[in-house]
């Protein structure tokens, strides 16, 4: 009775129970033998009931979307947000009832417009005719003279690209002060200006500088102060030339092999480009109409990584500018005084390890009330923050133990902001992206979305009604209707159906959670199984790693197939996991991986699989594989290197074996600058000779993201060292190169033969 006992126990593990259940009890048999299902996509394709709509406005109110189901029969359905009563709402016409409407048997509507009166709608079908709708009769008739019929530009605001305050007027030779007064541009690296008066020049041009050399020259953007009596441009330095070179060995073009150069390919430790802002002040005098204002504190902005969002105040007392350092441990909103030239630091974030330019920084001025909006960690998890455009005082308009995604939109007259937010509803995944909008004076938050899932939204033209649409890896998904006045439900749309799918035999993803090395932290993953799964058998387990710390990289979405599956289809068990160092959690969870990416939340994810083995007795952590591609090229070999008392084999495919030999600008943000010890710590060839177990590395000979040279190196290291390793190069093929249909063959003839001991 024990093992009836543990898969009663592990079915109540199961979150998605309802389809879980069916799927479980299907007569799967013993376990099947190591043989793929090669039309895998192919025998669950189109099997869940109206899973896929694509809502599509009309006007202000009203929408239409199509919905399938499985069977193929067709839905037209067209909804008035605005309308009193649930009967009024919605207008459902099948097949059929679209055949006789339209009098056509190609009733496939492609573009819903409304007419210029509002009341009726102008449907153009697939076969090339048109017709008028009116939904209220649900009646058509075909229009013969579409000329007559004009077509409505729909409801809101067009909305034009402002140009910098401050930036002056273009002209064809350069910028011109906003009084038009001056002409300033760039000539021999020099900064020169020139009187002028309704677009002609009434002075000699003036040499402003005569520092700029060829290696060393002022730049564009030249912005003006507002009041035209001070100017900004850039004095700048290029950064050095490094040029990574690969080789084509097989073109189709001829028979010698092709050098190729991938140029401005700067690493970690190169020497950067150099970025200095030039403040210069207006004399009034003909032949010296500006001198130059040296900017004092350039300590502020030393080594920029970069200095970007240049602009001046509307008064024209100050400009300012974003200044990132480089290796990204500081990161500042710099003000500079237009009359002495004194730099300060209005915001000044210095997080002692790395601020996330790359996916956290918010910067938005609001001239309603001299406040910036910014987004910081300061407080250990990432929030939006008002800050004093003058004194630099900051308060917290969110806060608590979850994150702000990212800022979707902010109101007109800047009083709300819409916010993705993440781990914010207790009890859920807290990688799930949830919508709210928040006053961005009080801080109250409204929720607009309210079911357990990931979400989306699909605003009306005016922004009072929106389309929330959300699902999970065990959920199909949901669509509703709602008010954004106060994020109630107008109406619940469509629901998919996956019974059909669970009853042809899919086995749902599985979410799973386990606590992380610390013993307290939530560690979540999913979890593939073959279609042949019996319980009672044993299954090797392997991980799909993807580690790089920009992002989290565990689907949450519906999917009926992914290629995981694949692969589990042999007679695996794949999964996913995000580990310590991934983003998107607490700022202490994302610093894991700082200086340290060779960590790659493996003491996490070693615990997690621990656990799933706990509670399902078919997982065998006796046998563990591990594959990735890129970032999780270098994980997995590193999961060989550090911990190959654990995995077993691993397929590592265009790795960045060594940080040092990849893309400066992903590289720097995680491993800091300078180059140090740490990088030899974290490098898959500096430390290979520690390697173990079964490996087989594979490269596509033109990858232009990662320098192939990086797996070279590794099996130069691991030769010297005497190691047994699979080598697969694949000529003419880029980034990602496992992915190609031989690559996928080989990886999976690479398990089957090391974990499932099968030729």
């Amino acid at each position: 009775m024990a093992p009836i006992t543990r898969k009663r126990r592990w079915l109540r593990r199961l979150s998605f129970v309802g389809l879980v259940a069916a799927a479980l009890s299907q007569p799967h048999g013993a376990a099947a033998p190591a043989q793929g299902e090669p039309n895998l996509r192919e025998r669950f394709k189109g099997l869940v009931d109206r899973d896929r709509i694509q809502p599509r406005w009309i006007d202000a109110d009203r929408l239409w979307y199509v919905v399938r189901e499985h069977t193929g029969k067709a839905v037209w359905v067209l909804i008035n947000a605005a309308a009193e009563s649930t009967d009024e709402q919605a207008l459902r016409l099948d097949r059929r009832r679209l055949d006789a409407l339209f009098n056509t048997n190609e009733a496939t509507i492609e573009r819903v417009e409304p007419t210029k009166d509002g009341a009726t709608l102008r449907c153009f079908l697939g076969n090339g005719t048109q017709w008028l709708l009116d939904p209220g009769s649900v009646t058509a008739n075909r229009i013969r003279n579409a000329a007559e019929y004009d077509i409505s530009q729909g409801v809101g605001t067009q909305h034009q690209r402002a140009e910098p305050k401050g930036s002056g007027a273009e002209h064809d030779e350069g910028v011109l002060s906003p009084d038009g007064a001056y002409l300033a541009y760039i000539e021999g690296h020099q900064l020169w200006v020139v009187q002028h008066y309704r677009g002609s020049r009434v002075s000699a041009p003036v040499s402003i500088t005569d520092d700029g050399t060829e290696t060393r020259e002022y730049t564009e953007p030249i912005l003006w102060s507002p009041d035209g009596q001070s100017l900004v441009c850039t004095l700048r330095e290029p950064a050095q030339d490094h040029t990574v070179r690969i080789v084509e060995s097989s073109p189709d073009d001829q028979i010698e092999p092709k050098l190729l150069d991938l140029n401005g390919y700067l690493k970690p430790g190169d020497r950067i480009e150099s970025i200095e802002p030039r403040l210069f002040r207006a004399t009034g005098a003909v032949d010296a109409p500006l001198e130059a204002v040296p900017i004092t504190n350039q300590a502020l902005f030393a080594s920029p990584w970069s200095i970007r969002k240049v602009r001046w105040d509307d008064d024209s007392r100050r400009f300012t500018f974003l200044y990132n350092a480089r290796g990204h441990r500081v990161m500042r909103w710099i003000a500079v005084d237009a009359a002495s030239g004194a730099a300060t630091a209005v915001i000044d974030e210095t997080p002692g390890t790395f601020f996330d330019y790359a996916n956290k920084l918010y910067h938005r001025r609001l001239r309603s009330r001299r406040e910036v909006l910014w987004t910081s960690e300061r407080s250990g998890w990432n929030h939006l923050y008002g800050v004093d455009a003058v004194s630099g005082k900051a308060r917290a308009i969110t806060s608590g133990e979850w994150v702000v995604r990212g800022v979707e939109s902010v109101s007109a007259d800047e009083r709300f902001a819409t916010l993705r937010v993440m781990g914010r509803n207790p009890g859920e995944d807290p990688y799930h992206v949830h919508f709210v909008r928040v006053h961005l004076g009080t801080g109250a938050i409204l929720p607009l979305t309210q079911g357990d899932g990931n979400h989306e939204l699909e605003w009306s033209p005016d922004r009072r009604w929106y389309v929330d649409s959300y699902s999970r890896v065990d959920q199909p998904p949901i669509w509703e209707l709602r008010s954004a006045k106060d994020g109630s439900l107008v109406r619940a749309l469509e629901r998919a159906d996956a019974g059909p799918l669970v009853e042809a035999g899919w086995l749902p993803t599985q979410r799973f959670v386990a606590k992380g090395r610390d013993g307290t932290t939530d560690i979540h993953g999913v979890v593939y199984r073959p279609t042949h799964w019996d319980p009672a058998q044993r299954y090797p387990i392997i991980e799909s790693i993807y580690a790089g710390p920009h992002g989290a990289h565990v689907p949450k979405r519906w999917s009926v197939h992914r290629k995981p599956r694949e692969l589990a289809e042999l007679g695996f068990i794949v999964v996913q996991i995000d580990g310590m160092g991934t983003n998107w959690r607490s700022k202490a969870f994302h610093d894991v991986c700082w200086k340290n990416l060779g960590d790659a939340g493996f003491p996490d994810r070693i615990a997690w699989m621990r656990a799933l083995g706990a509670v399902d007795p078919s997982v065998d952590l006796e046998r563990v594989g591990i594959y990735g591609g890129s970032a999780g090229g270098q994980n997995a070999m590193r999961a060989l290197i550090a911990h190959g008392d654990f995995y077993d084999a691993a397929v590592a495919d265009c790795g960045c074996h060594d940080n040092r030999m990849d893309k400066i600008w992903w590289n720097e943000l995680w491993m800091s600058w300078p180059v140090g010890p740490h990088y030899d710590e974290s490098s898959n060839v500096v430390q290979a000779h520690r390697m173990q177990g079964h490996l087989m590395l594979v490269v596509g000979e033109l990858d232009r993201n990662v320098d192939p040279a990086s797996t070279m190196q590794v099996v130069d290291a691991l030769v010297k060292a005497d190691k047994d390793f699979e080598l697969l190069v694949l000529p003419g093929m880029g980034h990602g190169a496992a992915e190609s249909a031989y690559g996928t063959r080989r990886r999976r003839d690479f398990f089957v033969r090391t974990l499932l001991g099968t030729k």
